[in-house]
């Protein structure tokens, strides 16, 4: 089929466009001709013109296209209106598009995020599709809105993936970690002990495309994320071992001391002009006891499992950074 992958030149999208060639389908992606095409170099994928902020430049995008997934969205942004724009207008642009242009399309895909349903209260009661909704920053909120614009359609067949934190190649996000720890250095954040959820960017492009063509999936909601929960103390412990590191200094800061530098860094990086990494709500973030979220609904209607266990994912991961020359 042809498919359109919106953030394709991005870590998740890019490992999108994989499995849709390796699939066979025929893939178009929207982009800048200046955007760096690093991760899709060589690839039979086709760019076409169209910006997310315009919906009558999006017609040559969309048309004729079978399958849209809507990867794009800002992770980092200087203020609330940013991740506004960014994440709720350009997905109303953009299904505003589809039904303008495309009103035949037979799947509308969303990727969203565990953000929008906020931390789990329990260990043992992680998030599901069912969960209220009670996102607890800016980018949280701002895609909570960007789901309620594709629920709002009636006319378009839309599916919404929910992924956790995503790890794996190609990531910048997560590097800082690995660096820390080639440096024999772990930092935790409070006393207490936190669990998350993650998935490998492998697993998660498998399940987004999955999804799209499932039939059950049509106005549909799943999150794609590891079967398990893991603490930092095993995540740290499983990625020194697999980089030679027989020694980690283990340093625990308090909560106040994460808000307290995700707030200055925040400020100057806003002083900046630049969207920061780390800002005081990516501090709140942080200091969450449980971010863990469930996939026994993509298990029981898509057959959903997780291939790439932490010890093989994060053995990817190094060795492709190491590749790259990144560690």
């Amino acid at each position: 089929m042809k498919v359109l992958v919106t953030g394709a030149t991005g870590f998740v999208g890019s490992h999108v466009v994989d499995v849709l060639l390796e699939r066979g389908h025929e893939v178009f992606y929207i982009a800048r001709k200046t955007s760096n095409f690093r991760w899709l170099e060589g690839k039979t994928a086709t760019r076409v013109d169209g910006s997310l902020f315009d919906v009558n430049s999006l017609r040559p995008a969309v048309e004729d296209m079978d399958v849209v997934i809507h990867v794009a969205g800002l992770t980092a942004a200087k203020n609330e209106a940013e991740f506004l724009k960014g994440n709720r207008d350009a997905t109303q642009n953009l299904l505003d598009a589809i039904r303008a242009y495309v009103p035949s399309l037979r799947r509308y895909v969303h990727i969203s995020s565990l953000a929008v349903c906020g931390p789990a209260a329990q260990l043992d009661e992680p998030i599901t599709e069912e969960s209220p909704l009670k996102p607890i920053t800016a980018y949280g909120r701002t895609k909570k809105l960007a789901e309620q614009c594709v629920t709002a359609c009636e006319d378009i067949p839309w599916t919404i993936v929910r992924p956790p934190a995503v790890y794996g190649p190609r990531d910048e996000a997560i590097l800082t970690f690995f660096q820390t720890i080639n440096k024999g250095l772990a930092s935790f954040i409070g006393f207490d002990e936190k669990r998350v959820s993650l998935v490998h960017v492998g697993d998660l492009a498998r399940g987004i495309v999955d999804a799209a063509f499932a039939d059950v999936a049509v106005g549909q909601t799943y999150f794609i994320s590891s079967d398990e929960t893991y603490t930092w103390d095993q995540i740290s412990a499983v990625t020194a071992s697999i980089m030679g590191k027989r020694k980690l200094l283990r340093l625990r800061l308090p909560h106040s001391v994460v808000l307290s530098i995700a707030g200055t860094v925040g400020f100057f990086g806003k002083l900046a002009g630049k969207p920061p990494v780390l800002d005081y709500e990516k501090g709140i973030d942080l200091t969450q006891k449980y971010w863990i979220c469930s996939t026994m609904k993509a298990r029981r209607e898509l057959g959903y499992r997780q291939e790439m266990s932490l010890a093989d994912g994060i053995r990817d991961t190094v060795e492709w950074y190491r590749g790259a020359s990144w560690l």
